[in-house]
């Protein structure tokens, strides 16, 4: 049977693990021949979001189902202000959680939209891997 820390550990690597695979998924997307680029900025709001979440989860700082990235920053400034606003850069990619993935107003994404949302997905991997680097280093508690 897994202790409380065991169980937090294996959740935040989950929301890491998931987190990884949408942003290969964006850069495989953006790679690939064809017009993706309002797929790519899906993928990559869905990794930033999931990447902020395996911080909350390590963090112990209960959050609702949401893909708004601001309203997520927010509870990350409860533990650290500074990684808060260091990810403001990234709320621009919260509607490309939901509502591009359907017809509607928002504006085609173009290429150079789609290598934007990459790079600042990639960022905000940075921030929170090096802000959860201790406790990733330490491994999984006994």
């Amino acid at each position: 049977m897994r202790n409380r820390e065991q169980v937090i550990w294996d959740f935040v690597q989950a929301w890491l693990a998931k987190a990884e695979r949408d942003l290969k998924a964006a850069q495989i997307l953006l790679a690939a021949p064809g017009e993706f680029a309002d797929l790519v900025g899906f993928h990559c709001q869905q990794a930033v979001e999931k990447f902020i979440k395996a911080y909350l989860v390590r963090h112990q700082i209960e959050f609702p189902k949401t893909h708004d990235l601001t309203f997520l920053r927010t509870l990350v400034r409860w533990r650290d202000e500074r990684l808060a606003e260091q990810l403001a850069f990234a709320d621009w990619l919260t509607p490309f959680g939901v509502e591009i993935r359907y017809p509607g107003e928002l504006p085609a994404v173009d290429r150079n939209t789609a290598e934007r949302a990459l790079a600042d997905a990639q960022r905000v991997r940075h921030f929170l891997l090096e802000s959860l680097e201790e406790y990733l280093q330490r491994g999984r508690p006994a």
